[in-house]
């Protein structure tokens, strides 16, 4: 387990992104469902190395979409 600070590292460190930060990870934690679990610990919140790294790797980078211009989700 990890706090979203190292897991960013690790990411960059092990050339899985390019670059984040962990205030991105924090965001698409919180926004993408399919997200691995996220556990807290304390004040921190933390993930599972081994789920996060395969999720970072397959996950298809949306760096400067328009999401004003796309029509609302139907519900």
């Amino acid at each position: 387990m990890v706090s979203f600070r190292e897991l960013a590292r690790r990411l960059v460190a092990d050339g899985v992104v390019e670059r984040i930060t962990h205030q991105r990870v924090s965001k698409i934690a919180r926004d993408d469902p399919d997200f691995p679990p996220v556990v807290q610990v304390g004040r921190s919140s933390v993930v599972d190395y081994r789920a996060a790294r395969p999720y970072f790797a397959t996950r298809k980078s949306r760096q400067g979409q328009r999401t004003d211009l796309r029509p609302p989700a139907a519900e």
